[in-house]
């Protein structure tokens, strides 16, 4: 499945009760998320994104609110003037989901959406 695939999924609830992902599972989604990286034995999804100044970097921020929101999936939100970095794990597991996955690709998919100008690098 491509990146598209994962960006038309939605997130299901995950209460815990399930194990997280295996290293080897969470590497082949991985692979349909190649921006991304696994931080922290593969527990975490991390990316971080430059923006031309501190507007761009909160526009962006906002958006993102927005797909954590509809999907129930909320990632982790640290923001330095124009850099923004987001952290993806499912806390009630203490691991990554398929929902970290998805959430990762609707963000790529939104970068792709966004024109040139406010395009960040990263």
């Amino acid at each position: 499945m491509k990146n598209g695939g994962l960006a038309a999924r939605h997130c299901v609830p995950c209460r815990g009760g399930v194990a997280p992902l295996s290293e080897s599972a969470a590497r082949n989604l991985l692979g349909e998320t190649p921006r991304w990286s696994l931080a922290e034995g593969a527990t975490r999804l991390s990316r971080r994104f430059e923006f031309r100044d501190f507007v761009q970097a909160m526009e962006f921020v906002n958006r993102v609110a927005e797909i954590a929101e509809a999907e129930g999936h909320h990632p982790d939100i640290a923001i330095h003037w124009n850099k923004v970095e987001l952290t993806l794990w499912t806390h009630a597991i203490g691991g990554l989901h398929d929902n970290d996955f998805i959430v990762a690709a609707k963000i790529d998919r939104l970068l792709d959406d966004i024109a040139d100008d406010t395009q960040p690098s990263g």
